[in-house]
């Protein structure tokens, strides 16, 4: 049964978004979002933090966070699991210190935690406020029951890894997928070559077999991949494991803060509309197409492919923002006819991979 009390959106009641039995959602389209969210002349903070802790009843501690949430006109998404919360969200610049409050009185957990301010944004990274229930906050395959958080790495700041480097029985690990160290990274950072985090896991430690008295500091976007990957390392025997506190995004406002060096060169790459940030004004990759320097993440605006691909601007004016002829001869199709070419295609992780050539292959020819 709907409750008989609409949500108050902006201050005012908002019929769009109502609860059922409990399970609050967005009920408004995507492109009705994007323009409301367009139209304001509020800027937005857009924010990230995660917190590993145990959740007994993730049901209603979802539905309380989307109430609270949606009341401060937050959007974004959010993560939550037994394990703990993962969070990406753009609060009203007004908003901002309610939104601290709220957060910091909902759990003791969540209380004065970590909250990761973007380096490079236009406000403009979420349109809606998404809270999903999943099996886990990262996805990282482990099923040995003896693993868990409680005994995770030491933490770094930008100053104490600055510092940490300069020794060279340090190892710098990056725990990202490919494209994201693509176009940025610590120098002599070690990729792990993988497209997943559950992959990289086990990868990462067989990598490091024979250094378990090295130095081994993780990293990712924020904090939270690189803090289970410290943990797991420790579980699988390694001594001396460290991991930067609030990732890539809080070294990048450390080392600003203090003056120190950036040790982080190119750009972050983050999941959302954003796909990226810039740390430092090197650009460090290619081009997907014709091989010039470039690093701006696009998504193949033919509907049947979305691949995610480096465009420089020069290819994405050539190319009309697609990945290749095929498709952009595919966006001036009638939408019927595009429609139908489009059945059955799943195309949400399609990411071009230079190692292994995921499809299409940008810079050959097309058969």
């Amino acid at each position: 049964m709907p409750c008989k009390h609409p949500i108050i959106f902006n201050g005012f009641p908002n019929w769009d978004q109502i609860y059922f039995m409990a399970v609050l959602h967005n009920r408004v389209s995507q492109e009705e979002l994007k323009k409301r969210l367009y139209e304001e002349t509020e800027h937005r903070i857009t924010v990230s933090f995660y917190q590993y802790f145990f959740i007994d009843n993730t049901q209603q501690f979802r539905d309380d966070l989307y109430k609270g949430l949606n009341e401060l006109n937050v959007f974004g998404r959010i993560y939550v699991a037994s394990e703990g919360i993962n969070a990406q969200a753009s609060i009203p610049e007004s908003k901002f210190e309610s939104f601290k409050a709220f957060l910091f009185d909902f759990h003791p957990m969540l209380n004065q935690l970590r909250i990761n301010i973007a380096v490079d944004d236009d406000g403009k990274s979420f349109w809606v406020l998404k809270v999903k229930l999943r099996e886990k906050i990262v996805a990282d395959g482990i099923n040995d029951p003896e693993f868990n958080m409680v005994n995770k790495g030491k933490y770094v700041n930008a100053d104490e890894f600055n510092k940490l480097t300069e020794d060279p029985n340090t190892i710098v690990v990056d725990m990202r997928n490919h494209y994201e160290y693509e176009v940025g990274h610590f120098k002599g950072a070690i990729e792990i070559p993988s497209d997943t985090f559950r992959e990289q896991l086990p990868m990462a430690a067989d990598m490091m077999k024979g250094k378990e008295e090295k130095n081994i500091i993780m990293y990712c976007t924020g904090g939270i991949r690189c803090e289970k990957a410290s943990a797991y390392m420790l579980h699988q025997g390694f001594k001396n494991v460290f991991h930067v506190e609030g990732g890539i995004i809080n070294y990048a406002h450390q080392a600003e803060e203090a003056g120190i060096e950036k040790k982080f060169i190119g750009k972050n790459f983050v999941f959302d509309k954003r796909l990226g940030e810039r740390i430092t004004e090197d650009i460090i990759s290619n081009c997907h197409q014709c091989g010039k320097p470039a690093d701006t993440h696009t998504n193949c605006l033919n509907d049947g492919c979305h691949l995610l691909f480096i465009q420089c601007e020069t290819c994405a004016t050539t190319f009309e923002g697609c990945c290749s002829k095929r498709c952009q001869d595919t966006i001036h199709l009638p939408l019927e006819r595009q429609k139908e070419l489009r059945k059955g295609i799943r195309n949400g992780q399609h990411i071009f991979n230079k190692s292994k050539r995921l499809r299409p292959r940008l810079n050959e020819p097309e058969v």
